[in-house]
């Protein structure tokens, strides 16, 4: 039978000190169940205001309602150019993001955790020279609207509290062991994605859809996306949209059939990206996913990231290795290493 909705999940318990052993255990129950039949959930109980959500919506809708020269001011650059991009962070116009060697049809801001630059010794590029290398430059905010930067550094803290709630509750669902005092990073206990994420770098996006049979995607056909087929590269996807239904939509497991994942009012929609399949195993696989926005209206969403450290090592857990009964399905590397593979296939020159 399939399934024609997700799972919602309360992760209120793993953000109150005080909830009872038993109440985590249910929910890392449900989180496990989800991740294994979709890779994707609905999130409730994570206590971010209602109207914050709607007003990060609406601080989203106000930028992309600029006209072009406005929304240029922050444009997205090639890293080391004399105009000061770091290949990453900025406004992306339409077309410019590409999935599958595809040109998608949407508009883009994307934020991403600031470099720590006291860490990188050998960098070449500073803001001395007003040159970057890739993802070490500062986040482009846009000066309109005026608000929209403030909110969302209130935001982001937020929402990285929820992450580290989320991630807890996943070495929970795991069983892993229960923490080590004093552990290093790699300690297969159920505090390892808290400590590989402690200093996230996380992304955030901006992201705005015309309607795909507008001016702007005036060859719309059934290939055009505007979002093509894809699964998240990181670690867990927190999703923010408006409540245009019918848009974003999850492969199930059966490799044919495509799920709606409607919006649920007050609710986010979590996906678990590359970096926890191979934590796990393959246990829990990164679901492939796209957004076919043929409805009414301009969708916004603003998806948020929780990604490991840049430095952190993600390779299979021995405890999900065996559990599987599969080989290691990666030897392992750093997720600054896989991050820069993408931006740098993610993007036209």
């Amino acid at each position: 039978m399939v399934a024609n909705t997700l799972p919602i999940i309360d992760i209120s318990f793993f953000l109150d000190p005080s909830a009872t052993a038993d109440a985590r255990n249910k929910t890392a129950t449900a989180i496990n169940s989800a991740c294994e039949e979709f890779g994707f959930f609905y999130l409730t109980g994570h206590g971010i205001p209602t109207t914050t959500l709607d007003e990060i919506i609406s601080l989203a809708r106000q930028f992309f309602a600029l006209q072009l020269p406005d929304k240029n001011k922050i444009k997205r650059y090639e890293a080391g150019s004399q105009e000061g991009g770091d290949g990453a962070r900025g406004y992306q116009g339409m077309g410019e993001n590409v999935t599958g060697g595809r040109r998608d049809m949407h508009e883009a801001v994307d934020l991403y955790r600031e470099w720590d630059h006291s860490k990188n010794e050998q960098e070449e590029d500073n803001s001395m020279t007003g040159r970057y290398a890739t993802l070490q430059g500062p986040n482009l905010w846009p000066d309109q609207p005026s608000n929209l930067k403030p909110t969302y550094l209130a935001y982001i803290e937020q929402l990285k509290a929820v992450g580290k709630a989320l991630v807890r509750a996943m070495g929970v669902a795991l069983d892993l062991p229960p923490p080590t005092p004093k552990a290093e990073k790699a300690m297969e206990d159920s505090e390892v994605f808290v400590r590989n994420t402690d200093h996230s770098f996380w992304v955030m996006r901006l992201i705005g859809y015309p309607k795909l049979d507008t001016p702007f995607a005036k060859d719309a056909n059934e290939t055009e996306f505007s979002c093509g087929e894809h699964t998240d590269y990181g670690c867990v996807t927190l999703l923010l949209t408006d409540p245009t239904p019918g848009a974003l939509q999850v492969l199930l497991k059966d490799g044919t059939t495509w799920l709606n994942a409607n919006p649920v009012p007050g609710a986010f929609v979590v996906n678990i990206g590359d970096m926890i399949e191979r934590w796990t195993n393959g246990l829990w696989l990164s679901t492939r996913h796209r957004v076919i926005h043929r409805g009414d209206g301009y969708r916004v969403s603003v998806p948020f990231f929780y990604e490991p450290n840049f430095d952190a090592v993600v390779k299979p857990l021995a405890s999900c290795v065996e559990r599987s009964g599969k080989p290691p399905i990666h030897h392992g590397n750093t997720y600054g290493e896989h991050l820069m593979g993408k931006v740098f296939s993610n993007f036209y020159s």
